[in-house]
C-alpha cells in the first residue's frame, strides 16, 4: 500500500542495530522460514538458541524521521511508517473492545541480535518475542522470501509481515499467548491457530488501513489497496504456508508437523480479517475447521 499525505513520520519508533551475541537461529517467529524449515525436517526446536560463534559488535540507535516519500521507497522507513499506522489502528480497536493497549517495541537488525527470547540471527526471519514485547526484523528477509521461497515482494507484502508480527503482540496483551499450547504441532494444533489468528489480525489492519487516520496529518495513512497489492500480500501468505515450505524442501507434505498452517489457510484467514474486520471473526480457537 502507498503512504499518502504531506509531512513525515517521527523518529524513534524503530530501534536499529543488534547486540553482541551468538550467531544462532532463534525460533518463535511467525514467518521464520529457515527456523521453521529446520524444525519441520530435523525435529530440532531452535526456540532456545544454540551455541555459535560470536556475532560482530553492532551499534544501536533509533531510526530518524522519515518523509512520506521515503516511507514509500525505503524499507526501514516503510517499517517505521507501518508501525505508526498499526499503533493507531490497534489502539482504537482494542480500546473499543475494552482492552488496555500498549505498543510493542520494534527493532531492525542485521546479522544477529540479542533478545529477551535468546540470541538470534537473520536466518530466523522476522519474529515477535513475548518476554520483551518486541518485533525483530532484518529487512533483507524480503529478498530471501522472494528468491528462496517464491514469495512476492512489494509494499503490502512487507507490511503484511510486520502486521502479522504485530498480531502476535496483540495476542500477547490479550492473553492468547498464555492460554494457547504453543508447543504442539499438527494441522489443528494451537500453534497453527495462533499463527492463523495473527494472519487474520494482519488482514483486519490491511482492510482498514486506508481509513485509519493519521492524527498528525488528519488524513488516512494509506491509499486504498489495489488488486495487485492485495495479490502480493496473498502471495506472501502462501509462500510461508507449511505445506509450501515442505514442498520447497523437496520433502513430502506432512500436516502432523505443521506449526503455521497451509498456504490456503494462511490466505483464507488473512482474507477473512480483511473482509470481516472484527476480533470475533478472527477467533481461530473457536473455529471447528481451519
Amino acid at each position: 500500500m502507498t503512504f499518502q499525505g504531506d509531512g513525515s513520520f517521527g523518529g524513534g519508533r524503530v530501534k536499529t542495530g543488534g547486540g553482541r551475541g551468538k550467531v544462532v537461529a532463534g525460533g518463535g517467529g511467525a514467518v521464520g522460514l529457515i527456523v521453521v524449515l529446520v524444525y519441520l525436517f530435523t525435529g530440532v526446536d531452535l526456540g532456545g538458541g544454540t551455541d555459535g560463534s560470536a556475532a560482530p559488535e553492532a551499534s544501536t540507535g533509533t531510526l530518524g524521521s522519515c518523509s512520506v516519500e521515503q516511507a514509500n521507497t525505503d524499507r526501514q522507513c516503510r517499517l517505521a511508517a507501518t508501525a505508526y499506522a498499526l499503533d493507531t489502528y490497534w489502539d482504537t480497536t482494542l480500546t473499543a473492545a475494552g482492552v488496555e493497549f500498549s505498543q510493542p517495541d520494534i527493532q531492525s537488525f542485521t546479522q544477529a541480535v540479542s533478545t529477551g527470547c535468546g540470541d538470534a540471527t537473520s536466518a530466523s526471519g522476522p519474529f515477535y518475542c513475548p518476554p520483551d514485547a518486541t518485533i525483530y526484523l532484518d529487512v533483507s528477509f524480503y529478498d530471501e522470501l522472494e528468491s528462496q521461497f517464491g514469495g512476492e515482494d512489494g509494499p503490502l507484502a512487507e507490511e503484511y509481515v510486520t502486521a502479522h508480527e504485530y498480531g502476535h503482540h496483540i495476542q500477547n496483551i490479550t492473553g492468547v499467548m498464555d492460554q494457547a499450547d504453543r508447543g504442539g504441532t499438527g494441522a489443528e494444533s494451537d500453534s497453527v491457530r495462533v499463527e492463523l489468528q495473527a494472519d487474520c489480525y494482519a488482514g483486519m489492519w490491511a482492510g482498514d488501513a486506508a481509513s485509519t487516520i493519521n492524527p498528525e496529518t488528519k488524513e488516512p495513512y494509506l491509499a486504498p489497496i489495489t488488486a495487485e497489492q492485495l495479490q502480493n500480500a496473498l502471495g506472501t501468505a502462501a509462500a510461508v504456508g507449511d505445506d509450501h515450505i515442505q514442498e520447497q524442501s523437496g520433502g513430502s507434505v506432512n500436516p502432523d508437523t505443521w506449526t503455521h498452517g497451509s498456504s490456503e489457510e494462511r490466505q483464507r484467514w488473512f482474507t477473512r480479517g480483511y473482509e470481516k474486520g472484527t476480533l470475533e471473526a478472527c477467533d481461530t480457537f473457536a473455529a471447528d475447521s481451519l
